[in-house]
């Protein structure tokens, strides 16, 4: 019997791992029947992915890895990365979505933590992407997760609180015995609430979304909207959007038998001859040779 679909937003429960605060935004679980567009997260945000069960395919900044039950895998700043799942077996995963913050020094705190303990924030904030088979039981500690995020009996904050440190411990300990994939520096986050509706508009919203609708959002002037796009993903909003516009066109293109006008109308582009410009500006091909060239 399947677990039922889970989709726990702002659950704000806060973490304290060695030097860092994490503030977990969301904890979700389900199957996929659909490819997850590529797609990449701001700074300081990370996602915390194990698969349970089923089979399928991750793409990582272009190199592909088999997603099979017992992955485990974590996907940070700026990492462009796609989902895909098997048809014949279309895998299940939990993901944990969360924000690292620095912490603040507390008045009176003398004490410094162990080494041992900063080395954990070390590892974390130094890895924006790493993926292999879990060694340390997550499987028991996601299923207790979700049961406790579900049920919310009387003490189920603590019990989740734990429960994610636990998760999030285990996960980095994975990170020493087998090495990081990739290396950089960590940078603090706006709040929650914005981070996560400008991921969201970003992935979902990309075919129509103006900077004066984001702006209106996250309750912030154009001006502020544009400084705070530039600030967590490096680009301009308008290239942002491009970005996701130019993503969602590839795969479809992939994954479709759509023509390139409903491509091109799917991705918010008013006329095909806008479409086809910016695509070729983009990838350097046209999008029907795109799709020749990449299904061959």
């Amino acid at each position: 019997m399947r677990p039922p679909f889970i989709d726990i937003d702002h659950i704000a429960i806060k973490l304290e791992v060695g030097e860092l605060l994490l503030n977990v935004l969301f904890f979700k679980y389900g199957y996929f029947h659909e490819s997850v567009r590529e797609h990449s997260h701001s700074r300081g945000s990370y996602e915390l992915h194990y698969i349970p069960a089923g089979k399928g395919t991750l793409i990582a900044d272009g190199e592909r890895y088999p997603l099979t039950p017992g992955t485990l895998f974590v996907t940070g700043p700026h990492i462009v990365h796609e989902q895909i799942p098997d048809t014949d077996d279309p895998m299940a995963e939990y993901c944990v979505f969360f924000e690292v913050l620095p912490i603040e020094t507390r008045p009176n705190e003398g004490k410094r933590r162990p080494r041992k303990e900063a080395a954990l924030s070390d590892l974390l904030v130094a890895t924006p992407f790493w993926i292999g088979a879990d060694k340390e039981n997550l499987l028991a500690l996601f299923e207790m997760l979700a049961h406790e995020l579900s049920a919310k009996r009387i003490g189920f904050y603590h019990m989740a609180t734990n429960l994610l440190e636990m998760i999030v411990t285990r996960t980095i300990r994975q990170y020493a015995e087998h090495g990081p994939s990739r290396l950089h520096a960590p940078v603090k986050t706006l709040d929650d609430s914005r981070l996560l509706t400008i991921e969201y508009c970003f992935l979902y919203e990309y075919h129509s979304l103006t900077l004066k609708q984001l702006a209106d959002k996250i309750g912030l002037s154009t001006r502020q909207t544009e400084r705070t796009v530039r600030k967590q993903y490096g680009l301009s909003f308008k290239d942002k959007r491009q970005q996701s516009r130019m993503s969602e066109a590839a795969r479809l293109l992939l994954s479709t038998n759509l023509p390139v006008s409903a491509v091109a109308a799917n991705t918010g582009f008013a006329t095909l001859e806008h479409f086809g410009r910016s695509f070729k500006q983009y990838y350097g091909v046209t999008a029907s040779q795109y799709r020749s060239r990449e299904k061959q």
